[in-house]
């Protein structure tokens, strides 16, 4: 009798095993392997199934799935450059925000695909937004991500206008070392240097607790870290006012970009507005310039009644500041880690004064030589390489490269 029952129980449970599983491939879609899926959809590329059988494989969905999810794409959150993201639901509540991507072509799509998924795919930190998974049908390219409640920075501090004031300093603090904390992990503690290239409000998304989370990786790249510049071959990247001098120019660029952007970024923080307002006085037009007054002659306490913070938090926006100020400094060698950043932010690491970050937009700087100097040579090198080996051209760096310790490589 005994034995009977065992059996039974043992029986019961399998079959349970079994349905659970069944389930959970007909909601959350099957993952992509080789062994599972031995004919893959015929618009997925070898570079892709590539890319994707590297990574811990993600759940691919199926467009139904996703239409059924999103409620036919009804319900709308924001678009970007790369895609139009609708909020979705999965069986048990599950929330998700699934990006779905557009381009000219195939290939821009593609190119989008592989830009997010070789990068935010590899990566697991509390302040970098969370892919759950992917479609890559005829009909559809998407990918679906973790769902944030507050959605995106840029709503919280320029709220169509309205009172942003009672957002408490500590929460907008907390939000910049959060993102700073996500930028310095991409850059120093992944395995491949991942560098964002497009650090802005628009991309800091914010959960129910306003942890930032850094999302939108569309322009992102993966560097070797032996390698510590890249020659950004499809020309300017970023968005004008956060890209750094260097984006538009046509010599190597680090990861110190994003240090910039960042920057920039933390400027928006500090005054609660966008850096340029041409409603505002002339002085205060560009608002990191008017910061940098300020500080210049002292006069902090000007900019603390402008943007409305008060004196108990005077250490944390004074430092907020300072930060700014480096991040922005125009020779990417001279900008912090975004490592050194984090602890300058937090208080454990002394900031010394900072130069004039904008010297350089002064008529007769000494900046201006230097410029000249990048681009006579990188015309120069863009020259040599139409008519030389790349293999040569590796091996024939400029004096001025040499003396910066710059290496190029070929994205």
């Amino acid at each position: 009798m005994k034995a009977a029952i065992v059996i039974l129980v043992f029986l019961l449970v399998m079959i349970l095993t079994r349905l659970s599983v069944a389930v959970q491939r007909f909601f959350n879609g099957k993952k992509l392997s080789s062994a599972s899926n031995p004919q893959l959809p015929k618009c997925i590329t070898p570079a892709v199934h590539k890319l994707l059988d590297e990574l811990e494989k993600p759940i691919r969905f199926s467009s139904l799935q996703l239409k059924i999810a999103t409620q036919n794409f009804s319900s709308f959150l924001g678009a970007g450059a790369y895609g139009a993201v609708y909020k979705g639901e999965l069986p048990g509540g599950f929330m998700v925000a699934v990006k779905v991507l557009n381009g000219s072509s195939d290939k821009k799509i593609e190119d989008q695909f592989l830009a997010e998924v070789s990068t935010i795919g590899r990566t697991h930190h509390i302040n970098l937004v969370l892919l759950y998974g992917f479609c890559f049908e005829k009909d559809l390219r998407a990918l679906v991500y973790e769902f944030l409640e507050k959605s995106s920075l840029d709503r919280l501090l320029f709220n169509g206008g309205g009172d942003n004031s009672t957002i408490e300093w500590e929460s907008l603090h907390n939000i910049a070392v959060g993102t700073a904390r996500g930028i310095a992990y991409l850059h120093e503690e992944c395995q491949q240097r991942i560098i964002h290239y497009d650090i802005k409000p628009e991309n800091i998304l914010l959960n129910s607790e306003l942890c930032p989370k850094v999302s939108d990786f569309g322009l992102a790249k993966l560097c070797n870290r032996e390698k510590t510049h890249m020659t950004l071959t499809e020309g300017g990247r970023g968005t004008p006012g956060y890209a750094a001098p260097e984006m538009w120019m046509p010599f190597p660029v680090s990861h110190k970009c994003d240090v910039y952007s960042f920057g920039m970024l933390l400027f928006e923080i500090l005054g609660r507005r966008r850096n340029m307002d041409e409603n505002l006085p002339e002085s205060q037009e560009w608002f990191p310039k008017w910061v940098w007054k300020k500080f210049e002659k002292g006069e902090f306490s000007d900019l603390m009644v402008v943007c409305r913070i008060e004196d108990k938090d005077r250490d944390k926006a004074e430092r907020m500041a300072m930060v700014a100020l480096w991040s922005v400094q125009y020779l990417p060698e001279l900008r912090p880690w975004m490592s050194h950043v984090v602890k300058m932010l937090e208080g454990g690491l002394n900031i010394p004064r900072p130069r004039n970050p904008f010297q350089h937009l002064t008529s007769g700087s000494p900046r201006s030589d230097l410029v000249a100097r990048f681009i006579e040579e990188a015309c120069s090198l863009k020259r040599e390489i139409a008519r030389t080996t790349s293999e040569s051209f590796a091996t024939c760096p400029t004096p001025t490269m040499q003396k910066y310790e710059i290496e190029i490589a070929t994205l």
